[in-house]
């Protein structure tokens, strides 16, 4: 596997258990690494900024979230599809390193993993309006 996609989906358990907990995400992630040691230290480093950037920009983040996803309010999706979806959104608006078609089929292929049956499909068609309307945006500000 790939290290990045590791690293997506290390980032998912942490942001995951925070959830679950309620601690801060500084506790959450060393708690994870006190468990998890033996990574690559740049496997550890994208976990790290996938984590602390998601929950840098988390109220922004939700707020695309929700615009994009009709009938669904945040606390209603599943832990997991929430948490797949705000790493993709933090990839997609605030880390232009990687390609969007990347960023949404790996958050698809963690879904699939991760969630219900349903959960590919869910996140693929918030993923796709979330697109849809950044280059909708993007054009607009040329």
């Amino acid at each position: 596997m790939r290290k990045r996609t590791v690293s997506r989906e290390l980032a998912l358990k942490i942001l995951y258990a925070r959830d679950i907990t309620k601690e801060s995400v500084g506790e959450t992630d060393e708690k994870f690494w006190e468990h998890n040691a033996g990574r690559s230290q740049s496997i550890r480093e994208f976990t790290e900024h996938l984590v602390f950037g998601v929950d840098g920009k988390m109220k922004d983040i939700d707020s695309v979230i929700s615009a994009c996803s009709t009938n669904w309010d945040l606390d209603r999706m599943a832990t997991i599809d929430r948490n797949i979806l705000r790493i993709a959104v933090y990839e997609l608006t605030c880390d232009a390193e990687t390609p969007p078609k990347v960023v949404i089929n790996e958050a698809i292929e963690m879904a699939k993993k991760y969630g219900d049956e349903n959960s590919g499909s869910f996140v693929n068609g918030i993923l796709d309006e979330i697109k849809k309307r950044k280059k909708i945006n993007d054009e607009k500000s040329r």
